[in-house]
């Protein structure tokens, strides 16, 4: 009898497992940690001097600074003044606001999505015999963007309408096929790239390979 109850308990849990919604799997989802203000700022320096093809003797004569000054300002190593900042600004011909604004854009997060961990996710097109596989998981309020891989052949029902905000970009990666866009139609082939208004109505028109596969991208606007 203890069995046959362990039994029941046992399937009750797995039924249960079953029911239960899929849950993202983990994601390499990391702020990316800002380097000490010094060396953003001597990486800045670096770059402007490079992009102007100068040498760090033609930048520190510029600047009437010495060069093993500069090179230490550029490396990291030592702290520049507002004024040796304004002076070496001057010589590569910007100004302090630029190279401030340069120096708080190299904040930001990175997201890294291995090939096993893109689920399947359900969209309208499902049901007509598109495969989606989400390639970026957005977690803030309000998504920017959504990118999916997308997989169709010939034997699906139907070849459905979409319309929705924003804008969409469709690179294609293997198979052909005729695309509806309002009243006209494109032929996408394996290269090709296409991006156009969501808010027109718009989907595949005929496949023209038994199997086609292709990157779609939807960027919402506010």
């Amino acid at each position: 009898m203890k069995k046959i109850k362990r039994a029941a308990h046992k399937r009750r849990d797995v039924e249960k497992k079953a029911r239960e919604p899929l849950s993202p799997p983990p994601v390499a989802d990391t702020a990316v940690a800002k380097p000490p203000i010094d060396e953003r700022a001597g990486a800045a320096i670096r770059r402007g001097r490079l992009e102007r093809s100068l040498t760090l003797n033609d930048l520190a004569s510029a600047a009437n600074i010495s060069v093993p000054m500069l090179s230490r300002f550029e490396n990291g190593q030592s702290t520049a003044s507002l004024i040796m900042l304004e002076r070496i600004c001057s010589a590569l011909g910007t100004d302090l606001s630029t190279l401030f604004r340069e120096i708080e854009q190299t904040s930001g997060t990175a997201q890294l999505i291995k090939s096993t961990d893109q689920m399947e996710v359900v969209r309208s097109g499902t049901k007509h015999g598109h495969t989606y596989r989400l390639l970026s998981y957005h977690r803030g309020p309000r998504k920017a963007f959504e990118p999916f891989l997308i997989k169709m052949d010939k034997d699906s029902e139907s070849y459905p309408r979409f319309q929705h905000p924003g804008t969409e970009f469709i690179y294609m990666l293997s198979g052909r096929m005729e695309y509806r866009f309002g009243d006209r139609t494109f032929r996408i082939e394996p290269g090709d790239a296409f991006t156009f208004s969501g808010n027109v109505l718009h989907g595949p028109e005929k496949l023209l390979d038994d199997h086609i596969q292709f990157i779609t991208i939807i960027i919402y606007t506010e």
